[in-house]
């Protein structure tokens, strides 16, 4: 049985935003949903309310589970096999690895906050 991926993200991010874009259109997933968390505020409110702010990180719901952060970014390029770009395979294999997936994603958060303030973007969603 297949799994069915929504990936949920933050839109103002220019980093998400070009992760979000090469998974939606070079990741071959066919199972994947990709969704801008600031278009989608109930979806983010529910989840803040069980503990997972898109602030903190991206936002990956497989089925029933829900991955969060390093998680949701280790967890979805697991699933990535012969991308077509070359940018997502090497994201995909980096990411691969819980370590170094552990290692790299506070500085990612640290760079998205960064970015939305130069952009003069509010870091919260809700």
């Amino acid at each position: 049985m297949t799994s069915n991926y929504t990936f949920i993200y933050d839109g103002e991010c220019p980093f998400c935003n070009h992760f979000a874009e090469l998974l939606e259109i070079k990741s071959k997933l066919n199972n994947l949903k990709i969704l801008d968390g600031r278009k989608n505020l109930t979806l983010i409110k529910s989840l803040l309310d069980k503990g997972y702010d898109l602030d903190k990180g991206a936002i990956l719901l497989k089925d029933e589970d829900i991955f969060h952060g390093a998680d949701a970014i280790n967890t979805i390029c697991k699933q990535i096999n012969n991308p077509s770009s070359s940018l997502l395979l090497l994201l995909s294999r980096v990411f691969k690895s819980n370590k170094r997936t552990n290692l790299i994603f506070p500085l990612l958060v640290r760079a998205r906050r960064f970015a939305l303030i130069a952009k003069g973007i509010s870091i919260s969603l809700v």
